[in-house]
C-alpha cells in the first residue's frame, strides 16, 4: 500500500480497513445478496463502530448463511436462540430479530420490484451521486434522501434502518461516492458515474 496516496482520514492505519476503505467501500454495488449483508450488517453497527463489524464479519457470513435472504427470512425461534449463544457476532436479541424481519421484507422488495437493486438505486435515479466534500467534517450523518429511503424501508416491515443506518449504506454500497475530495479513492469511483 503506497503512502503517496492519500486516504480518508476515517480508515486511520488498520489493515482491515484500509483494506475494505481501498476495495469496497463507495463501489456502485448490483447484487443483491451482497445488499442484503450490508443493510444487515450496517444495522448491527448501530451504536458500534464499523471495524468492529468488520472484525466480526466472517463470523457474520458464517452465523447468517452467507446472507442468503431466503435462508434468513426461515430462520425459527430456536435458530435464533443458537444466534443469541454464537460468541462471533453480536449478539442482540433485537439485532438478531431484525435480521429476520429485513429478510422477510427484503423478499418482498425482490418480488414486487424484480430485485433489491432496482429497488435501491430507484432513490439515486440508477447513478452514484457524488460529493465534493474536501474535509472528513463535511460529510453528514444522513441526509433527506437517507431519510426518505428509511421512511419508505420501514413501512415495508425492515427494522434498524435509521437515516443514518441507510446513509450508511448508501455510502458503503456507491448509491453516494463520499470519499473527500483528495483522496484517491474519489477520483477512481467517479469515473463509474
Amino acid at each position: 500500500m503506497p503512502r503517496s496516496r492519500q486516504r480518508c482520514g476515517w480508515c486511520g492505519d488498520d489493515p482491515l480497513y484500509v483494506s475494505y476503505h481501498d476495495e469496497e467501500w463507495g463501489v456502485p454495488l448490483h447484487d443483491d445478496n451482497a445488499l442484503f449483508e450490508f443493510l444487515l450488517l450496517e444495522g448491527f453497527q448501530a451504536g458500534l463502530s464499523w471495524i468492529t463489524i468488520l472484525r466480526k464479519r466472517d463470523a457474520f457470513r458464517r452465523a447468517f448463511d452467507g446472507f442468503i435472504p431466503q435462508k434468513v427470512a426461515r430462520y425459527t425461534p430456536a435458530r435464533l436462540e443458537k444466534l443469541m449463544q454464537d460468541s462471533g457476532i453480536i449478539r442482540n436479541r433485537q439485532k438478531i430479530e431484525s435480521a429476520v424481519a429485513n429478510a422477510r421484507a427484503f423478499l418482498q422488495v425482490q418480488e414486487e420490484f424484480g430485485s433489491f437493486d432496482a429497488y435501491n438505486w430507484g432513490f439515486v435515479d440508477g447513478r452514484p451521486l457524488v460529493n465534493s466534500w474536501t474535509e472528513m467534517s463535511e460529510i453528514p450523518a444522513y441526509t433527506e434522501l437517507a431519510e426518505k429511503y428509511s421512511k419508505d424501508l420501514k413501512a415495508r416491515g425492515f427494522k434498524f434502518v435509521g437515516p443514518t443506518v441507510v446513509y450508511a449504506h448508501m455510502q458503503a454500497t456507491g448509491m453516494v461516492n463520499d470519499h473527500i475530495t483528495g483522496c484517491f479513492r474519489h477520483r477512481e469511483l467517479k469515473k463509474l458515474r
